[in-house]
């Protein structure tokens, strides 16, 4: 046998190529179209566009996130209930809410102001727009996160599908965060020479349209370029409760949950920065900079990725980029850059980037092998489960960041009436600073003591693995034999 014939027997089932895992690419990059522009930006447009005050919207962020507690599960159980068809289980969602979750966002960014300044009215608009949004991008999230998990079984795929999956959020993620300032601010001068920037209403719908076109786009390119090959939750009288349940004493599962919460709640919270960049250096422009700080290190690292989980595992690489950006991100607070010193703050961006782009990048791969082990120890079928519970968790920590963020914000003083059309304001705008700077060291020390404890290591990952190759291995056979 010579060596090409040797490699190619040794190749998993089940194995997966580039060009799949860039098909799996694209639905994440439509997904973070969607979600970016609002996660960063919706909360400028209420207070400044909308001038709605910043208590009131935190309770907007507040109120909605909590009904993704019963959203979430929803969606998990209507996935898992049904049945595949010819598209597959969880492919379909792609292309049936791509058109509906576009029209969503766009909503988001309308400016009812032009049709009625009564307050009411325009909270009532709010909270209906982006209660809808969440419900449909969880429509569409719940079942994608959980494709990965039936595109293959094979570890190095999953791998390859969490490493395509960052690109798809750097690149879904970048484009909002790189142009969105460009054309949803105008100049104004303040009279005295100096120049600073205020939310336009009308280019920032204007941009949330070209990112629902987009969404809409790699949504169905990804429904066209994936497909699902491992048998996935068949049975439509899933044991739900047994399922949740095992999921409550699974300290895997618990610790996923947790850092869930804390890297997902951490990525929301740095949506601040427009405040940042608005009220403290006075220049939005620097929103671009600072995005190309924050993804730079992951584009770096993902020709790596592979070699350094084969090597290292997922947990340990976790928890070393975890510290790396804990101990960045106190430096930045201790250091406080000036207003008119932007450069110390973007470079620690930079550094603490480096850090985050670790734990991205194998964070998928990671949530993937806790559904692996709830399977070793239920014998239960459980990834759209599993992963709209890791779905609401994540929810959760945006929703914590969002309103305590925001709770702060009002706390430092920042007021739609008068900061919206303000650049500089001395008291507020160095307590912006510090609670851009503070939040991050506390929350990346948070991740790396639970990464720290996560109890599936490299060495233990190996029999669960050979446990779900065997299972997808004779359910194969019992398709083919009946």
């Amino acid at each position: 046998m010579n060596k090409q014939t040797s490699e190619k027997t040794a190749l998993h089932p089940n194995h997966i190529g580039i060009k799949e895992a860039a098909g799996y690419m694209t639905g994440e990059a439509g997904n973070m179209f969607a979600l970016t522009y609002i996660s960063s930006f919706l909360k400028v447009f209420y207070t400044d566009v909308l001038k709605i005050p910043t208590q009131k919207v935190a309770r907007i962020f507040l109120f909605s996130r909590l009904w993704d507690c019963v959203n979430d599960p929803m969606w998990g159980s209507v996935v898992a209930k049904r049945r595949p068809g010819q598209d597959g289980k969880y492919r379909p969602y792609l292309k049936w809410l791509a058109f509906p979750l576009a029209l969503s966002e766009m909503l988001c960014f309308f400016n009812v102001n032009r049709f009625t300044q009564n307050q009411a009215m325009i909270l009532i608009f709010a909270y209906f727009t982006y209660i809808i949004f969440g419900m449909l991008y969880t429509g569409v999230n719940v079942p994608f996160g959980s494709l990965a998990s039936v595109i293959t079984d094979d570890p190095q795929g999953r791998t390859l599908l969490s490493t395509f999956r960052s690109i798809g959020t750097g690149i879904g993620a970048a484009a909002p965060m790189l142009l969105a300032p460009m054309l949803i601010y105008s100049k104004v001068s303040d009279g005295s020479g100096g120049v600073y920037d205020v939310a336009n209403g009308t280019g920032m719908f204007v941009f949330a349209a070209v990112m629902a076109v987009c969404a809409v786009i790699f949504y169905l390119v990804s429904f066209h370029t994936t497909k699902e090959r491992v048998h996935s939750d068949l049975n439509a009288s899933a044991n739900l409760k047994k399922i949740y349940l095992g999921m409550l004493k699974s300290k895997p599962f618990i610790i996923l949950a947790l850092t869930g919460i804390l890297i997902s709640g951490q990525l929301q919270f740095a949506s601040l920065n427009q405040y940042l960049y608005k009220n403290y250096f006075c220049n939005t422009s620097l929103s671009a900079l600072g995005t190309v700080a924050q993804y730079l290190p992951t584009v770096i690292m993902l020709p790596f990725t592979g070699r350094l989980v084969r090597r290292f595992g997922k947990k340990e690489l976790s928890a070393t980029g975890s510290l790396f950006a804990a101990v960045c991100s106190t430096l930045l607070f201790v250091l406080r850059p000036e207003p008119d010193n932007p450069a110390l703050f973007l470079m620690f961006q930079l550094f603490i980037g480096v850090g985050y782009c670790i734990v991205s990048i194998t964070n998928w791969a990671v949530v993937t092998d806790v559904i692996d082990y709830q399977q070793y120890l239920t014998g239960e079928h459980a990834e759209s489960a599993v992963y709209a519970v890791y779905t609401f968790c994540r929810k959760l920590g945006q929703t914590f960041a969002d309103y305590g963020g925001l709770m702060l914000l009002g706390k430092v003083g920042y007021s739609a009436k008068t900061m919206a059309n303000a650049g500089f304001v001395p008291g507020v705008s160095e307590g912006i600073l510090r609670i851009c700077t503070a939040i991050p060291a506390v929350v990346y020390s948070l991740i790396f003591v639970l990464y720290a404890a996560f109890p599936l290591t490299k060495k233990k990952l190996e029999p669960i693995y050979a446990y779900i190759r065997s299972e997808n291995s004779k359910e194969t056979l019992e398709t083919h034999t009946s």
